[in-house]
């Protein structure tokens, strides 16, 4: 967590093409030629020939400058990747069958259960800069991968202690309901209890993570036993969030509406009835349209439909082991531009103020405007179309992060 440090004064001129989300006229707006005034970390005025008196000023050489991107949807807690299962998928295997194979999550738990501390520490450390690099100043990172009381604590306070010293800005989600590790998987009640009765009260106790999340879906968590960990999380306090209709319409994302859930998550199966659901409960739809692509498939979330009817849609990466293993949220709007057919504004948008309002700190980033946080992305070309154009190329030029260059 970066600091702001005291009369600490930038002036970033000569910016090309500013775009950002206004909140008081509820859309992205296009500015060119503009200069942007920052003050002990945070934005204190844009407009153009701000006089530079007393301020450090950077050139930013006519080009592009977006907002920081907010990844809501992240899992970098994990030891070992699983290369091996991504030519399983390539072979003909989908995702269920690995899992019931012993791959996916739970073998992700193995391995963590089995890592030595130091090293994960370095390689999450590692995941960490590389977010930065890719553009992304605020992510919601998730525990998950040890499905045991020990382990998920650990998880979680590891995510903490990096939080204290890193320039990423981390939100932490506790998702021991994730899968069901091979000592419970015959006693789905014993699991439940055990994060219902051990987990979520030391999360809670020890403020460890800003909400829960849980894994509903055929094979997994099904509607009432996430009913039962997310209406514990919510009496403890925690914001809810749900994995839901990712391969079938269980009813999780009705379900993530009915309790008050911030965010309902993946959604490539949603009717529209659960789209209606959305609606009606306030619920942020985060898509993560690169976990559908790296998986194979062709077929992705409503993602136009439901930004036609209104819906803050989210975008994120869900930078995972197994099924989206990419930081690049370039990448992301590039194909919810030609999958989910935004339009590369409104994707910028989906991946900056929308993910932080899943994430309830609007307030605070997501957008460039005066008294918010100065994070944000100077990129190496002059307009916002080039993000989705320049397919896979990390064209970012430098990132900032509360008046900070950190990248």
């Amino acid at each position: 967590m970066i600091k702001t440090i005291k009369n600490h004064k930038v002036l970033i001129t000569n910016i090309g093409q500013l775009v950002t989300f206004r909140d008081d006229i509820n859309k992205m707006q296009v500015s060119s030629n503009v200069d942007m005034a920052i003050s002990e970390g945070k934005i204190e005025r844009i407009g153009q020939n701000i006089p530079s008196a007393d301020y450090q000023t950077v050139n930013a050489e006519g080009k592009l400058v977006t907002p920081g991107f907010v990844d809501a949807h992240t899992h970098p807690v994990f030891y070992d990747t699983r290369e091996k299962e991504y030519e399983m998928r390539i072979m003909g295997k989908n995702y269920m069958e690995i899992a019931k194979a012993g791959g996916g999550i739970r073998s992700s738990v193995k391995s963590l259960r089995n890592a030595d501390p130091i090293k994960l520490k370095n390689r999450v450390k590692i995941r960490l800069d590389n977010f930065l690099k890719f553009g992304i100043t605020t992510i919601e990172a998730k525990s998950g991968y040890g499905l045991s009381t020990q382990t998920e604590l650990d998880s979680l306070r590891l995510l903490k202690e990096l939080d204290k010293t890193h320039a990423l800005d981390i939100k932490c989600t506790f998702l021991g309901a994730h899968e069901y590790p091979d000592e419970y998987r015959n006693d789905h009640d014993g699991y439940i209890d055990k994060i219902i009765n051990e987990m979520l009260p030391t999360v809670a106790r020890e403020n460890l993570a800003d909400y829960c999340d849980v894994f509903c879906e055929e094979g997994v968590f099904n509607v009432e036993e996430s009913r039962r960990v997310m209406e514990v999380a919510k009496y403890l306090g925690l914001g809810l969030r749900i994995h839901a209709d990712e391969f079938k319409p269980l009813g999780g994302v009705q379900l993530a509406a009915k309790l008050g859930a911030l965010s309902a998550d993946h959604l490539t199966a949603i009717t529209d009835e659960g789209i209606k659901s959305l609606i009606d409960g306030n619920v942020v739809p985060v898509l993560l349209p690169a976990t559908t692509f790296f998986l194979g498939s062709d077929h992705y979330a409503p993602g136009r439909k439901m930004w036609d009817l209104g819906l803050p849609v989210a975008l994120a990466t869900d930078f995972n082991p197994g099924s989206s293993h990419t930081q690049s949220m370039a990448f992301v709007i590039t194909t919810a531009c030609l999958k989910l057919k935004l339009t590369p504004l409104e994707a910028l948008q989906a991946a900056t103020i929308n993910g932080a309002k899943s994430l309830k700190i609007n307030h605070l980033v997501g957008s460039l405007e005066n008294n918010k946080l100065a994070d944000f992305v100077i990129w190496d070309f002059d307009n916002y179309q080039s993000i989705p154009y320049f397919l896979a190329a990390n064209s970012i030029k430098e990132v900032w992060k509360k008046g900070i260059r950190v990248y």
